[in-house]
């Protein structure tokens, strides 16, 4: 008896139609693991790419300086003796602008203040820098100018504010060129933000900007929050790493009392954490592909079981017990496989679902898995079908006609 690829796929699609409950139980059952897997990596993935997309909204090439100095175990050993870690100056910022591959250098303070015009006043976010800090951070303006290039150390009263900030307090009101009062002072309104939205806690939409040194004044301090240090190129990131810790260091009479970060560093940390969440999620999913093999093994060798005639009839007219092994596999190997698309087309249903409830979360799932996930699923059906497939092409054939 000779069989050729289209007899073999006619039989094993008439037998999956003739029986379609038990069909569809295990389709149901295959297309539950491939669409978990699916879906939970794209969530994965999507919360990698939200990260990533967060991080680069802060800027380019970034090395974030800050006051402090943490060690490994995440412990400032002079705060267990009482000391407390030297202020970062705009001194220091200055002396970070005198290297080549330094693009740009923004200070940077951060504060809580009240901010009123005419009756109508609320609390706001103020943050204190320069007119770096517009192109480090790629914010772009709505209307007006932002802070002017001039000496850092200038206590300019002028402000620039964001979009919410603008309309609590000015409403349908013209804002450029008016006085508000910031604190205890006055400053007028010279420019206002795009709305950037929110991006690592900080919403733009809510904040205040003023020149580095007025924000010093209202807060009385001298030291910075941080500052952001704009490499000029990626391959520039680590030497300006260096330049700044040997910079500060010898400023700071040779004690390293500085914590820096490069942009690159923190992503690529969450980064292998989510990547690793990803593969730990998609991994767990892919338990309940091991469990649709088995409801096909079981449901196979009950298969077997009630065509024993069918099998005996085929060994009868001269089937061999390797083409009837063959017919089996093939069988569960279709049924894999449209169970594995099943499954595509649900985990991808799911994944559109969650970027329209969660826009923000670009949740696509990675191609390797789509390819992995049905190569998986393939391999499943086939492996826990061996066993049914082994008994039936030891079936006697005159047992097997007469059901035994």
């Amino acid at each position: 008896m000779t069989l050729h690829s289209a007899d073999v796929a006619r039989f094993s699609w008439r037998a999956l139609i003739g029986y379609p409950a038990r069909t569809l139980l295990m389709l149901v059952a295959m297309a539950i693991g491939v669409g978990s897997v699916v879906v939970l990596t794209a969530l994965g993935e999507g919360a990698r790419g939200y990260v990533t997309g967060e991080f680069a909204s802060l800027g380019t090439n970034l090395v974030v300086v800050l006051p402090g100095r943490s060690e490994t175990a995440g412990v400032n050993p002079g705060a267990m003796f009482g000391e407390t870690p030297r202020d970062l100056t705009l001194d220091d910022a200055l002396a970070l602008t005198r290297s080549g591959r330094v693009r740009r250098v923004a200070p940077l303070n951060v504060g809580s203040v009240s901010v009123s015009y005419g009756p109508r006043s609320r609390d706001v976010v103020m943050l204190g820098s320069t007119a770096e800090m517009l192109p480090v951070r790629h914010w772009t303006m709505a209307q007006g100018s932002f802070l002017r290039v001039s000496d850092i150390d200038r206590a300019l009263p002028v402000a620039v504010l964001g979009q919410t900030v603008r309309d609590e307090l000015f409403g349908a009101e013209r804002a450029l060129g008016e006085w508000l009062r910031i604190g205890d002072r006055r400053f007028r309104v010279i420019g206002i933000l795009e709305s950037q939205g929110r991006s690592i806690g900080v919403d733009t939409d809510e904040t205040i900007i003023i020149p580095v040194a007025a924000a010093q004044q209202l807060l009385n301090t001298r030291s910075l929050f941080r500052i952001l240090v704009e490499a000029r190129s990626r391959e520039d990131i680590e030497p300006v790493r260096d330049f700044v810790e040997a910079t500060i260091a010898e400023r700071h009479q040779g004690e390293k009392d500085v914590t820096v970060v490069t942009q690159d560093a923190v992503l690529s940390t969450f980064d292998d954490i989510l990547g690793a969440l990803t593969l730990a999620v998609g991994g767990i999913a892919a338990i309940s592909l091991a469990v649709a093999g088995i409801l096909i093994m079981n449901v196979m060798l009950v298969a077997v079981s009630e065509r024993t005639a069918e099998i005996g009839l085929l060994k009868a007219i001269g089937a061999t017990p390797r083409q009837i092994l063959l017919l089996i596999l093939a069988e569960a190997s279709l049924l894999s496989l449209l169970g594995a698309l099943l499954g595509l087309a649900v985990g991808q249903a799911s994944a559109f679902g969650l970027r329209l409830a969660l826009p923000i979360l670009p949740a696509y799932p990675p191609n390797w898995v789509i390819a992995v996930v049905v190569a998986i699923a393939m391999v499943t059906g086939v492996v826990f079908s061996l066993l049914p497939a082994r008994n039936a092409a030891r079936l006697d054939p005159v047992l097997a006609l007469s059901r035994r």
